[in-house]
């Protein structure tokens, strides 16, 4: 179920101060996360029928924080989730990650097929967990937590 009425994101914007510079794999899987995430997505803060909205994703504190607004600037809510829940997964990913960057460049096709497959598996993982987090907060689908989790995974990748 996609998000093409009022019940979607129509600008994300990660914070600077949050993120560090980034290796060029890096900047291209944020570019695109943030591309797919517009171009579809399901997104609706509970108690709120005034959409579309824009979303600033920022770290602070060790939380995730999603300031949600109209998209006329007017405050949504603002949602600041713990990352400790998220931290094992997101560690493994980033070390599968890691392994897919590299075996991209000199493994067979077999081996970056399994490799790729345990990356989209960790991936699912914490979108699953996202869904669970933001459950009676924000309503999204899994595609729009799949997105989500890269930006989230994408605060946390200084390069």
């Amino acid at each position: 179920m996609s998000g093409t009425g009022t019940k979607r994101l129509v600008h994300v914007v990660l914070d600077e101060a949050s993120i560090g510079r980034a290796n060029p794999d890096v900047e291209h899987e944020r570019a695109i996360a943030i591309y797919d995430l517009i171009e579809e997505n399901l997104f609706e803060p509970s108690g709120d029928d005034g959409g579309p909205y824009k979303l600033r994703i920022a770290l602070a504190e060790n939380r995730l924080v999603l300031d949600v607004a109209h998209e006329d600037g007017s405050p949504v809510i603002v949602h600041m989730l713990s990352l400790t829940p998220f931290r094992r997964v997101v560690k493994d990913y980033f070390l599968i990650c890691e392994s897919y960057y590299s075996a991209i460049k000199t493994e067979s096709p077999s081996r970056i097929e399994a490799i790729d497959m345990g990356r989209r598996g960790l991936h699912n993982e914490g979108s699953e967990l996202l869904v669970e987090r933001l459950k009676d907060k924000i309503n999204v689908d899994f595609d729009t937590a799949r997105r989500l989790f890269t930006l989230i995974c994408a605060l946390h990748w200084k390069g």
